[in-house]
């Protein structure tokens, strides 16, 4: 069974190359909305919330697209992501923690308008100092995600809370989403 990659970061491949070989598993170092491999295949996937890293509804609905595209006739495309934390937020809060630990605390800042968000990450340092990161994302709801497969030609397949198939209900705070594309 053929495997291939996209990947933005060379960093990244570099990490791959030390684990397996470009003929084990062949990256192509692209935007996975636009960059195209060889071949079709069975599966096409984007976990831990990958999808977020496209920042514009457009280039998300281009990746639905280009996913499309990569597969073959009955072929699935899945996604897992996270359902944004915005139903916790008490009037006039702007900022939805996700982890609070002794090493590290995170917490989202939303843009309802625009719904673009922000994750802050305050990390523990063994010399007890603390490093501020963040990372930017779009957000996006389970229903637009199926907007989207439909646009790109995708029929919903099945949606659960998690890998163990767990009933995805109101209360669920990440989602796996297949699409299938039509035989």
């Amino acid at each position: 069974m053929p495997v291939a990659g996209i990947e933005l970061s060379e960093p990244m491949v570099e990490q791959l190359r030390r684990k397996a070989s470009a003929t084990e598993i062949p990256v192509v170092v692209g935007d996975m909305a636009t960059t195209q491999v060889e071949g079709v295949f069975s599966l096409v996937y984007l976990v831990f919330n990958t999808l977020g890293n496209l920042r514009t509804q457009e280039e998300q609905v281009a990746c639905f697209r280009n996913a499309a595209r990569h597969l073959a006739p009955g072929g699935h495309f899945v996604i897992e992501l996270w359902v944004p934390g915005i139903r916790r937020f008490p009037p006039g809060q702007t900022a939805v923690p996700f982890e609070v630990t002794e090493h590290h605390t995170g917490f989202d800042t939303y843009d309802m308008t625009t719904q673009q968000g922000t994750s802050h990450h305050y990390s523990r340092e063994p010399d007890g100092t603390y490093r501020y990161s963040t990372s930017n994302f779009r957000y996006v709801w389970p229903a637009e995600c199926d907007l989207m497969a439909q646009l790109a030609g995708l029929a919903p397949a099945g949606r659960w809370a998690d890998w163990t198939r767990s009933e995805f209900t109101s209360e669920s705070d990440s989602h796996i989403s297949a699409y299938r594309l039509p035989a």
